[in-house]
């Protein structure tokens, strides 16, 4: 049932998201080596902070028990489960992560060569999950 009340906002997109890990070094240079992003130092409330740039998007890190306020209300590493996009044509991207070590995720359900269909915000998509070193689901 719609709702007839009107919205405090219409988003547009994401700005940022926070993931919190284990190690901050380790993970950038696990995103920066297997997914290409980019890692970034920024000083916010006097504090070095670290992020995680791709796109018009970026994830903030939070060291575990280190975090920065405010922070999620239950907070824990390896609990996201994140779809990222690309345009390199994902036979490709399976193959690359395979030659650098990343273990793939089997899936119980048909696949080809390790690539199973699903539907994302744009539609249809191809996708192969992996792990990040926290544990993170990454499709």
């Amino acid at each position: 049932m719609a709702s007839s009340q009107t919205p405090a906002a219409k988003i547009t997109s994401l700005d940022h998201l926070v993931l919190t890990v284990r190690s901050i070094p380790a993970t950038k240079t696990w995103y920066e080596n297997t997914l290409g992003m980019r890692s970034q130092s920024f000083v916010s409330g006097g504090v070095t902070r670290h992020s995680l740039n791709f796109g018009e998007q970026k994830i903030n890190l939070h060291e575990l028990g280190h975090e920065f306020e405010p922070k999620a209300a239950k907070v824990q590493s390896g609990s996201a489960d994140l779809c990222f996009i690309t345009r390199d044509p994902v036979s490709e991207v399976r193959e690359r992560l395979l030659t650098q070590g990343v273990s793939m995720l089997e899936l119980d359900e048909e696949t080809e060569g390790g690539i199973v269909g699903r539907t994302g915000a744009r539609g249809s998509l191809r996708s192969v999950y992996c792990r990040d070193p926290d544990g993170n689901l990454i499709e």
